[in-house]
């Protein structure tokens, strides 16, 4: 196998944890030269990262080393908050990173990017762009994305996988709890109809007798009713709302004509949708995936799920051993309805296939 991961962890945020973390992947694949290295480390090396990269290389004698800083992180093996760790994805044989200066429309590119980097002509630049967003749940906190061995001065990077068959999906884990209707009043964040009734009357009707925690609720956003059942839409949190005005404020602006639905985060809910979405990108690949990518929100892994990644286990049972690296950030990146969005409260899994 040309692909394997390492995850070290320590009390202080010492280079030799990424040290230790790419020789523990290196032995599990039979590698003594990597082709290149994913590489992500806790908040706690994001202030000065660099120490980390440099023994990352040289244990992997490699130069592209590709990653971010993350409150949390995690492989196939386990999962990490709230302590100094470094995880690590190696790639050998045919597999490798690189970056392209001219990506096509058609091109999957794994995309990470500092909170402070993200805007929308990078996202709308050709190419499928799918990963996460770096810093803590806030996006005020210390972070750092990397490419080529040393910081990224955009705040962000992108590279094309090669050797390999890409397939990505977002699994956003709401119970839905209204069909989608059209915005027939409203301005910037705020609705005021929705369907042509009062929005803030469709939201309490969804809620039912006993009002559901605004911090739950959530608003989908689709520009077709049908893209709905291919989990093709933006999930945006609820600001506020108005009792006198009967409006609703989003905290994503809504254009007239777009559909919206009212949804709850709820652990169930999230657990169906990522086992269908796992299941719907198995069918797309050529054969069985050989390892995984997931991007996962901060405010959805263990916190989520009582102290239990859930997610994570359920990509263990499916695909026992295979390898799996990721981390929880404060945004989600995925190309959606042939647009790059950025998500919240999602998981973004993307599976691959090594080419014969």
């Amino acid at each position: 196998m040309s692909v394997a991961t390492g995850l070290a962890i320590g009390s202080t945020p010492k280079p030799e944890l990424a040290q230790r973390a790419v020789l523990e992947a290196m032995q599990r694949c039979g590698l003594e030269v990597a082709n290149s290295v994913l590489l992500f480390l806790t908040s706690e090396f994001a202030r000065d990262p660099l120490p980390a990269i440099k023994a990352a290389s040289r244990a992997a004698n490699c130069v592209q080393v590709v990653g971010c800083s993350a409150p949390g992180i995690f492989t196939d093996q386990d999962w990490v908050i709230d302590a100094p760790a470094a995880a690590v994805m190696v790639f050998g044989g045919p597999i490798y990173l690189s970056a392209d200066p001219a990506p096509r429309p058609a091109d999957l590119l794994l995309a990470l990017a500092a909170p402070n980097a993200l805007n929308i002509t990078w996202l709308a630049a050709p190419g499928r762009r799918f990963g996460g967003v770096s810093g803590d749940a806030t996006g005020q906190g210390p972070f750092s994305v990397w490419q080529g061995g040393k910081a990224a001065t955009a705040g962000h990077c992108e590279l094309a996988l090669h050797g390999v068959t890409g397939v990505v999906g977002a699994a956003h884990g709401v119970r839905i709890l209204t069909d989608p209707k059209p915005v027939t009043a409203g301005q910037g964040h705020d609705i005021l109809f929705l369907g042509g009734k009062p929005v803030l009357d469709t939201l309490q009707q969804a809620c039912g007798a006993e009002p559901l925690p605004l911090h739950r609720l959530m608003a989908g956003i689709a520009d077709e009713s049908s893209h709905l059942m291919h989990g093709q839409y933006r999930l945006v949190a609820l600001v506020g709302a108005s009792e006198a005005e009967r409006s609703v404020t989003l905290a994503h602006h809504v254009e007239p004509g777009q559909r919206v639905f009212w949804a709850v985060r709820e652990p169930e809910a999230a657990q169906a949708d990522l086992d269908a979405t796992v299941a719907a990108l198995e069918g797309q690949l050529p054969g069985a995936p050989d390892f995984g990518l997931l991007f996962s929100c901060l405010g959805r892994g263990p916190y989520f799920y009582s102290g239990i990644d859930r997610d994570l286990e359920l990509l263990q049972r499916r695909h026992p051993g295979m390898p799996l690296i990721g981390f929880y950030g404060n945004g989600e990146i995925a190309p959606i309805n042939g647009m790059n969005e950025l998500l919240q409260y999602s998981a973004v899994l993307g599976l691959f296939h090594v080419q014969p």
